[in-house]
């Protein structure tokens, strides 16, 4: 599967909506693995006991590899899944959604159902400027103690991201390079290093579009 752009959060964000007396309250939160998607929506649930449901849902991962909705107690299909394909919809991933609703005493229909909850999301989503994690590759750099020092300090400064240094016989340094940079990467590691350092691509992940 080809990797692709996807949008995140950075911090939770909460918004209400009100409808024939009904209150759903949405909550988006940032969520890079299933289980900060459960503890988002458990910790919800422990905040509002008394609400009617807290209905969820969440994706995780750029490649959308967990996707998860619950309508906790209202008709099947009318709450977690518009939920889910909202956040399908606008591309978003590594994030959990609860929708928070408080009856009002008016039976909205599951139509009024699946509007209710995908709007809530989708008003909620309005209202935050998306982060853009684009794919990337983990390098391995493997090279002399004589030249780690400049190495490491030049790709610091720069766009790459080293996420780990091991010394050893050798120092290892473990870089994260976006795709849209693969390509220059290894003149960029041999100019810094007299063409003495080794290259070993690994696995893909994303990172944050044009963050240092």
């Amino acid at each position: 599967m080809v990797a692709e752009p996807y949008l995140t959060l950075e911090e939770p964000i909460e918004h209400e909506i009100e409808i024939k007396g009904s209150r759903f309250i949405c909550l988006l939160a940032p969520a890079p693995s299933e289980e900060a998607a459960r503890a988002v929506v458990a910790a919800r649930k422990e905040l509002h006991p008394d609400a009617t449901h807290n209905c969820s849902a969440y994706v995780i991962g750029g490649d959308r590899r967990v996707q998860r909705a619950d309508d906790d107690g209202e008709p099947g299909g009318t709450a977690g899944a518009p939920m889910l394909e909202t956040l399908l919809r606008r591309g978003i991933g590594d994030v959990a959604a609860v929708v928070t609703r408080y009856f009002g005493g008016v039976k909205l229909g599951a139509g009024g159902l699946v509007r209710a909850y995908g709007g809530a999301v989708a008003k909620t989503l309005d209202l935050v400027t998306p982060v853009t994690m684009v794919p990337a590759r983990v390098m391995a750099v493997t090279v002399d103690h004589m030249r780690a020092g400049r190495l490491e300090n030049s790709l610091r400064a720069s766009s790459y991201e080293v996420r780990k240094v091991v010394y050893g016989a050798q120092v290892a340094l473990e870089v994260v390079v976006r795709e849209s940079e693969l390509e220059s990467f290894p003149d960029a590691i041999a100019t810094l290093t007299s063409g003495r350092a080794a290259i070993e691509p690994g696995e893909t992940v994303h990172l944050r579009s044009g963050d240092r």
